[in-house]
């Protein structure tokens, strides 16, 4: 079964956050325009050493594995940090994760960890080899947080408020497949949990939980291929129920839909699409690791508890 997490503590005025970039390169005028609204929140932010650096070879990484490893132990490990905030998602969590230090993190205690996409990788290892609470949320220099307020207040009331959102999503919500689940929930983007499978300390199923997927920039044959995956290696045996966010750029949303019912519609569960978290254009946050309720009917997904104590 998805056992629930620990919760981390909620934010207050002052609270410093550092930001790391363990994925894809960082644009630094997007960064400061995003460490201008944590700013504006009251919160103190502190920019990891390597966060806009390039690799000196692959240019789709914000510098070498081992120094984006090293920016999130450190920053973790900093006893001034109250939470870690990720600057961008892109691809590169994969390469970097088993080179963080697990063990310093564990000793440093729990911390608010925010990120998605690529980050995906992370907060299954956050699960997994911590038992800790994540929250999948908008980063620092993405556009949806530098636009969007909506995108902007869902985050900032989860840090500082967290039991004003215990009901998660957006109102376009509906049944894709009716009923009502309650679980444990866990997910984040479908390319990197099918990534994940058969790797070193990699969650074996989802059973029990509710499971969120979200992804973007993969046609809908290639989804299908990820959600085969995850059916015949039996990581979905048992699952609870599904919560659908956004598929941007994956084509016209009902051929998405078509695989999404031909996939997910066999499991016999709730399935509740249009969400929207993710890589929509106004994303709200949404804690993993915590026990909710995800009902077609009212079209709601609600936390048993807030996201942070």
């Amino acid at each position: 079964m998805t056992p629930e997490l620990l919760r981390p503590r909620r934010l207050g005025p002052g609270a410093r956050v550092a930001v790391v970039a363990p994925s894809g390169p960082i644009p630094e005028d997007r960064l400061r325009a995003g460490l201008d609204i944590l700013r504006g929140w009251d919160l103190d932010p502190v920019v990891a050493p390597h966060v806009l650096d390039a690799h000196p070879t692959l240019g789709h990484l914000a510098g070498t594995d081992a120094d984006r490893a090293r920016d999130l132990t450190e920053a973790w490990c900093d006893p001034s940090v109250s939470a870690v905030l990720c600057a961008r998602g892109g691809y590169g969590a994969q390469r970097m994760v088993d080179l963080v230090d697990w063990t310093a993190i564990r000793a440093a205690g729990p911390k608010v960890f925010v990120g998605y996409s690529d980050v995906t990788a992370l907060h299954e290892a956050f699960a997994v080899r911590l038992g800790l609470t994540t929250l999948h949320g908008p980063m620092v220099a993405a556009a949806a947080f530098l636009k969007d307020a909506r995108t902007q207040e869902s985050l900032r009331a989860t840090l500082f408020e967290p039991e004003s959102v215990r009901t998660l999503g957006l109102e376009t919500a509906r049944a894709l497949v009716p009923g009502r689940a309650h679980g444990v929930t866990l997910g984040g983007c479908l390319s990197l949990l099918a990534a994940e499978l058969g790797t070193p300390l990699a969650r074996r199923s989802a059973r029990g939980g509710l499971l969120l997927l979200e992804d973007t920039g993969e046609e809908p044959y290639r989804l299908d291929r990820m959600l085969t995956q995850l059916l015949r290696s039996g990581w979905l045996d048992g699952v609870a129920g599904v919560g659908l966010g956004s598929w941007e750029e994956c084509g016209p949303y009902e051929g998405v839909r078509a695989v999404l019912l031909d996939r997910l519609g066999t499991l016999g569960i709730p399935v509740l699409e249009q969400l929207g978290f993710g890589h929509h254009e106004s994303a709200p946050t949404i804690p993993l690791g915590l026990p909710a309720v995800l009902d077609t009917e009212s079209a709601t997904l609600t936390l048993d508890v807030p996201a942070l104590i």
